[in-house]
């Protein structure tokens, strides 16, 4: 051990398993990731594994196509995508009769989901949206371009687009 320094003792702040993704604004989404694939080959989860290798990989697409790094916010629209792209496979494997594949997706999209926000319920969409509706004079189907843009910025990322174009929809009575 000739000229290296001694490990350290002990490591300064709380064990990494106490740190959920949801509080800790200081390690990125993409660290996040890299370690919990290197636990993921540890222990054996090749589903896991596959599935964060993936999530990775379509995000470097996006960073190569837009020439810089992915911040937090566009990681996790990436991962909606992919969220999106297999809430799709799961009802086109449904209706072709192989429900093992659509539960594979099913798992996938679990994995997945660990990366992004709290999505907000639909009772939280619908106050979102009815007040909305009122600071921008929203009354009928006319007038959903209006709402659905003063609503999405709020929502963006925490509630699915269709689910909110629904809301919106009951709401002015569409």
């Amino acid at each position: 051990r000739k000229g290296r320094s001694p490990a350290p003792s002990s490591v300064s702040g709380p064990p990494s398993s106490i740190n959920s993704r949801k509080e800790t604004d200081t390690v990125s989404l993409r660290a996040d990731i890299t370690k919990d694939i290197a636990a993921a080959m540890k222990a054996g989860e090749k589903e896991k594994l596959s599935t964060l290798r993936m999530l990775l990989s379509a995000a470097k697409y996006k960073e190569v196509d837009l020439k810089r790094e992915l911040n937090d916010e566009e990681f996790q629209q990436v991962a909606s995508t992919l969220i999106r792209q297999r809430q799709d496979s799961i009802e086109q494997y449904i209706k072709g009769g192989r429900q093992e594949l659509a539960d594979k997706e099913a798992r996938e999209i679990e994995f997945i989901k660990a990366y992004m926000p709290a999505q907000l319920s639909a009772d939280e969409v619908r106050a979102i949206v009815k007040k909305a509706a009122g600071e921008t004079g929203a009354s009928g189907p006319g007038d959903m371009g209006k709402l659905m843009k003063a609503v999405m910025p709020q929502v963006k990322g925490k509630a699915d687009g269709k689910l909110v174009n629904d809301i919106v929809k009951e709401v002015l009575g569409a």
